[in-house]
């Protein structure tokens, strides 16, 4: 008799964990949960694992409408959903033969993926002031955070660890502050749900962010991968953040990239033009959508080589050239050139908000390309300046305009003066009577003070191709 109820005891443990096992087999990736964000006026993609062949339904609360896929040998579903405009909270909910989940708080909105390196990881965890003084009024249901850890993976993955949550005083200690203070603007302006999904890692040069196979089959590409130095703290080979990082959230519809990254690509400055290109490419191949893409130029900073952030920073702004793509001046915005983590993150995810609201959503009236050289022309001894994207007048800040140099036809430059003339420059120097080429913010720690009227920063630019000194720096 005893071993009779054994025997009903083993065969009911055993069917309770097959009914667990089967009931276990619907599953959703960490993305697609409560308290996420939905891209609004969109087809969205909802997706996860189920048996194989098994039906999956689908009903979300805005339409009510029931829909079903059914699952493939690889025990793989995904559907497509149509959003309506920005609002919720709204439910969705899915369910199999067995099985029902139902995700709750669901906001329909703007979704925009943070990444690059330190700069964009940077939050309160890093002592940041002006975060501190958020903390009492943060609290805002209409703003939620995803953050993504840092992984890596030899082979691209669909699903990460991670949740979303509403952005609060807690919350927002450990997301990126240029990412939070990019979505608060966002929110004020646009009154739409906000969500902001966080993929960045402090020293990261580009190429981890890029599929491997896009750097593999460009041999300059390749070649300049092969300079990077290896760190403990950080992934340097192609490939390797975007498979463990980039890869899962491709299936989740968003709006545009932020991206804040660079300082590690500088003694490669020469192909990041074209690395960035890439990179921005195959992230848009990966979302089958053109979606927008915004970088911060990176600030000015005392690096080890004379010049190099210098050409760094050029190398970043000739990305203005490709599609949908902005590049953000923030040379103004350092208050130590010895420090690479300049701690005003307030305006620079302000900027980067401006750029979106003016060409991703067409907001009309907003100052946000920064002025940019255009020709220049010998007067005499001076040289007249045009520039781009500055209708009115310059101002500088300062007694007198800081940042110009001149040269004549001989590589041997000077200190400049300056004179602003409307939306037009004139720049001269005493120990050049024929002036041939000018640069003005051009070095590692040269910081100018001309700003278009509504205040953003002259870029850095150079009017000559000259070979650029790269020797290493004295103290």
């Amino acid at each position: 008799m005893s071993k009779l109820v054994h025997l009903k005891s083993l065969v009911t443990i055993v069917f309770l964990i097959h009914s667990y096992v089967i009931n276990c087999q619907l599953r959703l990736p960490a993305l697609m949960s409560s308290g996420m964000v939905l891209q609004q006026n969109d087809t969205v993609n909802l997706w996860g694992w189920a048996n194989p062949s098994e039906w999956v339904y689908v009903k979300p609360s805005w339409s009510n409408q029931k829909d079903s896929v059914k699952t493939d040998n690889g025990a793989k579903w995904q559907i497509k959903v149509k959003t309506p405009v920005a609002g919720g909270p709204y439910t969705i909910h899915i369910s199999t033969s067995t099985v029902n989940i139902n995700l709750s708080d669901i906001m329909i909105g703007e979704v925009w993926l943070c990444s690059g390196q330190s700069n964009m990881e940077w939050s309160y965890q890093h002592g940041l002031q002006s975060v501190k003084e958020e903390l009492p009024t943060c609290y805002n249901n209409r703003i939620r955070f995803f953050n993504v850890p840092k992984m890596t993976s030899d082979h691209m993955q669909d699903d990460i660890h991670g949740k979303w949550e509403v952005c609060d005083s807690n919350s927002i200690k450990w997301f990126s502050a240029v990412g939070y203070y990019f979505g608060k603007k966002l929110n004020q302006d646009l009154n739409v749900p906000i969500g902001l999904i966080n993929a960045s890692w402090g020293g990261t040069p580009a190429e981890p962010w890029v599929p491997a196979t896009a750097i593999e089959r460009v041999p300059v590409l390749l070649s300049a991968s092969q300079k990077l130095s290896a760190f403990e703290w950080w992934p340097h080979k192609p490939g390797k953040s975007f498979n463990a990082m980039i890869a899962p959230l491709t299936k989740h519809n968003i709006a545009g990239v932020i991206w804040y990254q660079g300082e590690s690509n500088t003694k490669t400055y020469d192909t990041y033009q074209l690395l960035m290109t890439t990179l921005i490419d195959q992230w848009r191949s990966a979302w089958k959508n053109d979606i927008y893409f915004n970088v911060v130029q990176i600030a000015p900073f005392k690096y080890g080589n004379k010049n190099i952030g210098a050409l760094l920073q050029e190398s970043q702004l000739k990305l203005l050239t490709h599609p949908k793509t902005g590049v953000v001046v923030i040379t103004d915005l350092v208050d130590n050139i010895r420090d690479i983590h300049p701690a005003n993150k307030y305006d620079v995810g302000t900027r980067l908000a401006q750029w979106a609201l003016s060409e991703t959503y067409h907001r009309k009236g907003i100052a946000y390309r920064n002025p940019l050289f255009l020709s220049a022309k010998p007067i005499g001894t001076k040289m007249e300046l045009t520039f781009e994207h500055c209708p009115d007048e310059f101002i500088s800040k300062g007694e007198k305009i800081a940042g110009f140099y001149i040269s004549g036809e001989q590589e041997h430059w000077h200190a400049a003066e300056a004179k602003i003339t409307g939306n037009k420059i004139v720049v001269w120097s005493d120990r050049v009577f024929s002036p041939k080429h000018i640069r003005y913010g051009f070095g590692n720690t040269i910081i100018g003070n001309v700003f278009s009227i509504d205040g953003l920063p002259l870029a850095p630019f150079r009017t000559d191709r000259w070979a650029v000194d790269q020797s290493e720096e004295k103290e």
